[in-house]
């Protein structure tokens, strides 16, 4: 039989790997290495052959829209009942006692497999040619079983989910504080980058020093400009003690983030003037419109998809920097985060960085749409 697709043959190793590894792991107590357990040890476990094997012959099927939506279907089934068994052999494991010292948690070998649920389900959408919102629903549809587990406790016994149950106000406390972090810094970030791309854009002169600055503010270390931030910000607090300012907290973390996000957003307005077309502009001078009525009605609406291009990777990039921001009291999920690495509690870290990673993969896709929906429609 001839392989027909690399990229399959991949995926297919991938989940080879991910069902050699352990699929749980299980320990006495939160800080003590569990013992792994292996996929065809586990109860129940004979009925995901039914889903894999498809996706481990993905390389030798013809490549047709039949094939992608089984693989996609394979994918999605296979993800959700490895989170179903997972959720089952954590609750047997712990005898139904929800004080258990006992941790169940996930392995190498889950995480792998989600991974290749991802990646194979990516690869069947885009076989599929799917538009951005038929897409987004595919996603959705695919997520539906794992968010009912969630919801009606079935994965509870998980070790993630302890964490989470030790203490669910601080982990509202924390999106809350990140979420603030981080609107905080990117509205700003996005108005005064505007500005300084669309002065670059009229002024070629400005480009030439502006730019420097900004890759110059960007090489600096994270941590070393909250820690250059503090002296100065705790001066402020000291002449206005009315204003809320301080060395340490949502000031710094706040004005750093700001700071980080310039370069991508003025870079990225700059990109979104330069790739109006001249002739576009050339045709509103014509007919007579002063240059403000040209910006607005023409340059504008054609710079907008490159622009929230541009607005996506700053979001993006302040979700993941605004963990750091927990180092100097600002909170967020990098408080839950580095709570864990002291405490050598891998769960508990992964409580701080999975919801990172959801928001990073949230306004990706969020941004992405509406971009897809801002793109000028051919005729």
């Amino acid at each position: 039989m001839r392989m027909r697709n690399r990229m399959q043959l991949a995926l297919a190793l991938l989940w080879l790997a991910g069902f050699c590894s352990p699929l749980l792991s299980h320990a006495p107590n939160r800080l003590l290495s569990g013992q792994g357990l292996y996929l065809p040890a586990l109860p129940g476990a004979f009925w995901l052959i039914v889903p894999a094997l498809p996706l481990l012959l993905s390389p030798w099927l013809p490549a047709s829209r039949r094939t992608h939506g089984l693989l996609a279907l394979c994918a999605a089934l296979l993800a959700n009942g490895l989170l179903w068994l997972a959720g089952g052999e954590a609750a047997r494991l712990g005898g139904g006692d929800p004080d258990s010292l006992a941790r169940t948690a996930f392995g190498p070998g889950f995480w792998l497999l989600q991974l290749a649920a991802c990646l194979q389900l990516a690869e069947s959408l885009r076989g599929l040619a799917l538009n951005s919102p038929a897409r987004a629903l595919a996603i959705c549809a695919a997520s539906i079983p794992a968010l009912a587990l969630l919801a009606y406790g079935q994965l509870d016994a998980l070790a993630l989910l302890r964490e989470f149950h030790n203490d669910p106000d601080a982990f509202r406390q924390a999106l809350l504080r990140h979420l603030q972090l981080v609107g905080l810094s990117v509205l700003p970030a996005a108005l005064l980058g505007a500005a300084l791309g669309l002065a670059a854009f009229r002024r070629p002169r400005a480009e030439a020093w502006l730019f420097p600055l900004l890759n110059t503010l960007q090489t600096i270390p994270s941590l070393a400009l909250f820690a250059l931030l503090i002296a100065p910000l705790a001066w402020l607090g000291r002449l206005w003690p009315q204003s809320g300012i301080a060395g340490v907290g949502l000031a710094p973390a706040v004005t750093a983030l700001t700071l980080y996000s310039l370069l991508p957003m003025t870079h990225g307005t700059l990109a979104a003037l330069r790739q109006v077309p001249a002739a576009a502009r050339d045709s509103a001078r014509g007919i007579g419109m002063s240059p403000w009525q040209t910006f607005r009605r023409v340059e504008l609406p054609l710079a907008l998809p490159v622009f929230i291009a541009g607005l996506r990777v700053t979001t993006v990039q302040a979700v993941g920097l605004a963990a750091v921001a927990a180092l100097i009291g600002a909170g967020g999920f990098g408080a839950i985060l580095f709570q864990g690495l002291s405490a050598s509690a891998p769960d508990q870290v992964l409580l701080g960085v999975l919801p990172i990673v959801l928001l990073t993969l949230c306004c990706d896709a969020a941004f992405k749409l509406l971009a897809s929906r801002l793109e000028p429609v051919p005729r």
